[in-house]
């Protein structure tokens, strides 16, 4: 029993899916990529196919079959990566839509797969993936001959709402595409959140589903219990853990706990001092996180419990990122695989 327990709440991610849904005036997709966000592709696009998702998103077309796979024929999974090479065999035996990014992909999609279903990634202003407003003109009239099932690009900055980025990208997006007569997408969550001038034809929320910012609006979808495998007491003066940085000031007991920095619990969550929690009671991580365990001040506690919790409702996915100055995609997605993961629904 010294495994640490991770619990994700599938009914949760479908309710979440749904609340983004109400917000649109038009198709909700869903991204799944990285495994679904660290929580398992398969299971987490069969609970959103079964609340109503007909489009999935991926990043590569590896993780297209394994999607695929799972919730078998019918919905669509488009690969953000487009078509690389390589990728033919895959892209038509398991009904994956690139969305290509290049001539190079164009041409190479074309070639290998004709008559295969595509869309084309314009790059508004991010500069990162998708074609550039010279390069898209240039090629745009062979593109729109292959018949693209989606025309898409991606915001920078949707996350700050009155960031001037979002208006600019918007106006890029709309000039290079207005008047196509083409199913269009421009918003993952944050550009969802920005409202109706930003959804188009389809809105692909991805962190929101998971119960991430910057969906105020979501349900926790993961909780995290880590058992307890020792306690000790300590006289005030004596430190725990690796470098001496945390010393007892009192009689002090501590709980060692069987997860580390090996498990996504970063080493960083110490500097802003998260908690682990005894029910509702929230008890100190003192020490430095090490690879595998985490010491905690229960002193406080009248019993100490089997298990703690580190992300639950009251600390929340993006409360830990913010602990460690990163972002919840990061925390999620770095969760290892020595968890006892359970499912409920």
């Amino acid at each position: 029993m010294s495994t640490a327990r991770l619990k994700i709440n599938l009914d949760a991610l479908a309710i979440n899916w749904r609340n983004l849904d109400a917000k649109t005036g038009c198709e909700t997709a869903a991204v799944v990529k990285a495994n679904g966000y660290g929580l398992d592709a398969g299971r987490v696009g069969k609970a959103l196919a079964q609340a109503g998702a007909r489009n999935f998103f991926v990043a590569i077309a590896e993780e297209g079959i394994a999607l695929r796979r799972s919730i078998g024929p019918g919905p669509g999974i488009s690969v953000f990566s487009g078509h690389m090479e390589g990728d033919a065999k895959l892209l038509r035996d398991f009904q994956l839509t690139p969305m290509l990014n290049s001539l190079d992909q164009m041409l190479r999609h074309f070639e290998s797969l004709p008559g295969h279903p595509f869309g084309v990634q314009l790059d508004s202003g991010m500069n990162r993936l998708g074609m550039e407003a010279a390069e898209w003109m240039a090629v745009r009239d062979i593109a729109l001959d292959q018949n693209p099932v989606l025309l898409m690009s991606h915001l920078a900055c949707a996350d700050e709402p009155s960031h001037g980025m979002n208006p600019y990208q918007l106006r890029n997006f709309i000039e290079m595409t207005e008047g196509l007569n083409l199913p269009r997408s421009l918003a993952a969550t944050g550009g969802l959140l920005l409202g109706r001038d930003y959804h188009f034809d389809l809105c692909r929320p991805g962190i929101g589903l998971y119960g991430g910012a910057p969906f105020d609006g979501a349900l926790p979808v993961v909780e995290l219990e880590v058992p307890v495998i020792q306690t000790r007491d300590l006289s005030p003066g004596e430190s725990v853990g690796y470098g001496n940085t945390w010393i007892a000031q009192r009689d002090t007991r501590i709980a060692t706990l069987a997860a580390g920095y090996a498990d996504g619990l970063h080493r960083a969550f110490q500097r802003q001092g998260i908690m682990a929690y005894a029910e509702g009671t929230p008890c100190p991580v003192v020490g430095r996180i090490s690879m595998d365990l985490i010491t905690v001040d229960v002193t406080d506690l009248p019993e100490v419990p089997a298990m703690l919790s580190l992300m639950n409702e009251a600390q929340t996915v993006d409360m830990l990122a913010n602990a460690a100055g990163t972002i919840g995609y990061e925390v999620l997605t770095s969760l290892g695989n020595r968890y006892a993961r359970t499912y409920s629904a």
